[in-house]
């Protein structure tokens, strides 16, 4: 489905192209925003063309550390709650971001077990809205016509971190998501939401 992190594409290391008119300063922040990209990328390097032979929890161990670094996923997982985040005590909103972390981190465990030949390309680096900037890629499947991916990143604990991604011009995930688990939070509850979650993590 498109809700489920549908950047889980294979690919290969990142080709880098320069973001013109910007000042020194901001060089160094489209560096910083392209290689948290590309850290994330050199890991998948490293498990796509095993796919095939690493176990799942093989490949969930390797790629667990890169992207708790890469993302930010403590911020995603409240914002996928919109205002029901609030109503949350500090244990549960614990135990959301962590099954939230677990079924991020399996689903591309799941879905990189597979290498034929994709190419991926980092565009630019643009400012966005709210201090955050914007890494446009293009991805090229194999046979397929490239698809245009776009993270977008935020500063934090000092590093730029991916809070959202964009799939050929379409709306944000994050925004798809929370509205997804908002309905469900309003109709089921919390538990139920939660429950939802951890089967997919169970059952990738």
């Amino acid at each position: 489905m498109r809700r489920l992190l549908l950047f889980l594409v294979p690919v290969l290391p990142a080709i880098l192209h320069p973001t013109p008119g910007l000042a020194d300063e901001g060089e160094l922040v489209a560096t910083e925003a392209r290689a948290s990209v590309e850290q994330l990328y050199d890991a998948l390097q490293g498990v796509i063309p095993q796919g095939e032979e690493l176990a799942y929890e093989e490949r969930y161990a390797r790629l667990d550390p890169v992207i708790k670094k890469v993302y930010d996923l403590p911020f995603m997982s409240a914002k996928t709650l919109g205002r029901y985040w609030k109503d949350l005590s500090e244990q549960d909103r614990e135990r959301w971001v962590s099954a939230f972390t677990r079924m991020t981190i399996s689903t591309y465990a799941d879905r990189f077990d597979k290498y034929a030949g994709q190419r991926f390309e980092i565009l630019t680096v643009e400012p966005s809205s709210h201090q955050t900037l914007m890494v446009r890629t293009q991805i090229f499947p194999a046979n397929e016509d490239p698809v245009e991916l776009d993270y977008r990143l935020r500063g934090a604990d000092g590093s730029w971190r991916v809070i959202d991604l964009f799939m050929n011009g379409t709306g944000s995930e994050l925004a798809l998501r929370r509205s997804e688990y908002s309905s469900v939070f309003k109709r089921d509850g919390f538990e139920s939401l939660l429950s939802s979650l951890e089967e997919k993590t169970a059952d990738p």
